[in-house]
């Protein structure tokens, strides 16, 4: 058998050998069809398109995406094809939690955002919304929870008019009952009856670009912070110069998410194949994060430390600096550490 391995995905490499099977490690972007032809299992991230244009004609029988997120696969046409696939759901929740944190605490520091007097709106609860919700109730004043599919009461209009703070993580659906395409889009902006802090850690086309910087262009909100954009790497030059924080994509991206992520995916693999009688057993993976760089201890003040293992101002400063290099950026983050430990 033959498996093809983003190679941009960490803590892979050493680990997958143990199934016995030829393994190549190729950049996520540029996996091609002649790539694809004589592999039977696809282990990629979002920068892998696993549609028609990619599979077929090949002998792939299994794609797993080390995400969340799987827009990125047709799974219209894996179905059709009969290509099983999976993704890794809760991954990297934790992370984003972390990551809307952090960015809240340094909004309170330098913008004068009262936390404990706040509204925060989550548009989105499963894995990532409520690891958001999680990490931040302790320090807002109080949470509302939109999410129409789960049956969650709270309305998108409620939000609109009572949150200081809103926080955008539902996956891109485009179609169905509640589509997410532009679900913040110039009549959302239009209806805020506050001035709030706008987050989209979810999907770019979750919110309209356009419409967001407009909506900071005319005051309808105070602060932006963006991590996933419209149509990424190409990102708009101007909305970023205007955001609060602009990072590349990287909100999931701890070295414990991906830690998460690649462990699960290689159970995955393993499952199948020992299913498929490729493979007798499953072998135990150690997937372990590095440890918190030395010298990083903790103070026993709880912000503090939160920021000292992870300041989202970094990240954006070398967004800002470098826009052109987002790939660059995103393909070789140096992955953060959530705990001391």
């Amino acid at each position: 058998m033959k498996i093809i391995v983003d190679d941009k995905i960490p803590y892979v490499k050493g680990q997958i050998e143990q199934l016995g099977t030829e393994v190549l490690y190729l950049s996520g972007s540029k996996i091609s069809r002649e790539d694809v032809r004589d592999a039977d299992i696809l282990l990629v991230r979002t920068r892998t398109h696993c549609n028609r244009e990619l599979l077929e004609g090949s002998r792939v029988r299994f794609v797993v995406t080390a995400t969340i997120g799987y827009d990125h696969l047709d799974t219209a046409y894996l179905a059709e094809a009969g290509i099983a696939w999976t993704n890794s759901p809760g991954c990297n929740a934790t992370s984003v939690g972390q990551y809307v944190r952090n960015t809240l605490f340094l909004l309170e520091r330098e913008r004068g955002l009262k936390l404990r007097e706040a509204t925060l709106g989550i548009v989105g609860v499963g894995h990532v919304g409520s690891a958001v919700r999680e990490a931040c109730q302790p320090w807002v004043g109080n949470i509302l929870l939109n999410d129409p599919p789960k049956g969650l009461p709270v309305t998108l209009s409620e939000i609109q008019q009572k949150c200081d703070i809103i926080t955008f993580h539902t996956p891109l659906v485009t179609d169905g009952e509640w589509p997410t395409y532009h679900l913040a889009g110039e009549a959302f902006f239009q209806g805020l009856a506050k001035r709030p802090v706008v987050i989209n850690a979810a999907r770019g086309e979750v919110v309209d670009n356009v419409a967001l910087e407009k909506a900071l262009d005319e005051g309808r909100i105070c602060e932006a912070v963006v991590d996933t954009w419209e149509n990424e790497p190409r990102l708009s030059r101007a909305l970023l110069n205007k955001v609060y924080i602009g990072t590349p994509h990287i909100a999931g991206y701890s070295a414990d998410g991906k830690a998460n992520a690649s462990r699960m995916s290689l159970e995955a693999i393993a499952g199948w194949m020992v299913e498929h009688g490729c493979l007798e057993a499953s072998p135990v993976f150690s997937v372990v994060p590095p440890a918190v760089p030395e010298g990083c201890v903790p103070t026993g003040d709880a912000v503090e430390d939160a920021l000292r293992l992870y300041d989202p101002r970094q990240d954006s400063q070398r967004l800002k600096d470098t826009p052109d290099g987002f790939e660059q950026q995103r393909g070789n983050y140096p992955l953060r550490r959530e705990q001391f430990r």
